[in-house]
């Protein structure tokens, strides 16, 4: 029903230095159009867009391309979804805004604002990526608005912090208890975590040392872009 994720949106006060964070961990710049008057690039590991603007934005934000942009805005308006970005003019580029239970916004646009990634493209130091995670908290009535939008909700208690998992056919979204993901996060899992410390090091990224209060326990790396987005890169679940 939301169409297809396209990109996680930051807003960032110096596009170069979060472009050289995610080039120097191994993501691809991709092509991008002219959708936006601002300063605008795109990076991808190949399964996460990242698409950095330069722009005085209300991010991060989960962006999703979908064409006919009217009829999703009345399907959003039949579940009771607040739309307060509505831009549906001749003479603009199409796009619906609106915040999920946690405060969290997600945007609708009409068409790709960049060119998609090779289909081989080079991993990322960070690893496999599993999800956008949000400090949401659980309850029945959260569950259900990311299911009617078409997702799948599971409960996910692997040796991580335990979370709901919302499942899609391109994107996941963990929603999980504030204290343990405070803000915005992608998630990552790397199969020697040991060894990814010191490539990261050679690379000249440093972990941080302070770590949220549900990852303490389980191994994981924490960087930080420039514009303040939490990468959380775990080891990789025993079979």
């Amino acid at each position: 029903m939301i169409g297809r994720f396209l990109e996680f949106s930051v807003a960032t006060p110096d596009i170069a230095a979060s472009f050289d964070f995610y080039s120097r961990l191994g993501f691809v710049p991709l092509p991008v159009g002219d959708a936006w008057t601002h300063p605008y690039a795109v990076l991808s590991d190949g399964r996460v867009h990242l698409g950095l603007h330069a722009a005085a934005l209300d991010t991060p934000q989960l962006t999703f391309m979908r064409p006919k942009l009217l009829q999703a805005a009345d399907a959003l308006g039949r579940l009771g979804i607040d739309v307060d970005v509505r831009k549906l003019g001749n003479d603009e580029f199409n796009e619906l805004g609106w915040r999920d239970p946690g405060g969290h916004r997600l945007r609708l646009v009409e068409a790709r604002t960049f060119s998609p990634p090779p289909e081989t493209p080079p991993a990322s130091l960070c690893g496999h990526f599993l999800e956008v995670a949000l400090p949401e908290g659980d309850s029945p009535a959260t569950r259900l608005w990311w299911e009617q939008l078409g997702f799948i909700a599971l409960d996910e208690a692997d040796g991580r912090p335990a979370h709901v998992c919302c499942i899609s056919d391109t994107l996941n979204v963990g929603l999980y208890a504030p204290l343990d993901i405070p803000a915005a996060t992608l998630v990552f899992e790397a199969d020697d975590v040991a060894a990814l410390r010191v490539r990261l090091a050679d690379a000249g990224f440093q972990p941080e040392r302070q770590v949220p209060r549900g990852l303490i326990a389980t191994g994981t790396l924490v960087l930080v872009a420039p514009e303040g987005t939490p990468l959380v890169i775990y080891p990789a679940a025993a079979d």
